[in-house]
């Protein structure tokens, strides 16, 4: 027997007050899965991270989202944004923080037990313990995107979700995509890995999705959108 759904959305659409963005979405994520997906600027691949994030609720359709469904109560929202991890096009940092107090903050803010001294430390996995006490605002863009995964491995989400997951990485980063999908699979989580280059993520997936004006089909060859 199959293990239920992580994310089941029938028929979901969103729209941006009179503009149709998503339509007739059908997704199916199990635990253990990683669906890549692709498609034109604008198609609403950005999109439709935000709504599996819980940033943005469907207009239309079924969803449940982690338990998280039309019906559910603004505690329960909260609850389950803390077992999603998204990495969106742009590090989500406080400048005026250094790279430690930013781990920091966002492991308070999520609830779970201080970063303990007998892990290894995160800064130093991704390479940046040396610039541990520098102010984020200081930093280039490619130290802050090694903070975000530097975050995801103080902890495993249940649902995993980036954007372009290799942007910003210079070639000795580029394994933390595989080390932080890897780490949510093997707990029975889900990912989904939005790229362009879809070869570059595709041995980290179990199958491929296209998404172009708004709506989801399969990838040639892959097992499709449920």
């Amino acid at each position: 027997m199959s293990a239920p759904p992580l994310v089941d959305l029938q028929d979901v659409a969103y729209r941006r007050g009179a503009t149709p963005i998503l339509r007739d979405l059908r997704l199916v994520l199990r635990p253990g899965e990683a669906v890549g997906a692709s498609g034109p600027n604008g198609a609403g691949k950005t999109t439709l991270l935000r709504l599996l994030a819980s940033l943005i609720k469907p207009t239309a359709g079924r969803y449940d989202i982690l338990g998280l469904t039309s019906h559910s109560d603004p505690d329960r929202t909260a609850a389950v944004r803390r077992r999603i991890a998204l990495i969106g096009h742009v590090p989500a940092l406080w400048p005026e923080l250094t790279l430690r107090e930013n781990l920091e903050m966002t492991n308070r803010l999520r609830g779970p037990a201080p970063l303990s001294s007998s892990r290894p430390d995160p800064l130093r996995t991704v390479g940046l313990a040396e610039a541990a006490r520098r102010r984020a605002g200081d930093c280039s863009e490619g130290m802050k995107r090694r903070v975000e995964f530097a975050r995801l491995l103080t902890w495993t989400p249940d649902l995993l979700l980036l954007d372009e997951p290799h942007a910003g990485l210079d070639a000795a980063a580029a394994p933390l995509v595989d080390l932080v999908v890897g780490r949510t699979l093997r707990a029975g989580g889900a990912a989904v890995l939005v790229s362009h280059d879809v070869r570059r993520v595709s041995p980290l997936l179990t199958r491929s999705i296209v998404v172009e004006d708004g709506t989801l089909a399969p990838a040639p060859g892959s097992g499709g959108g449920g």
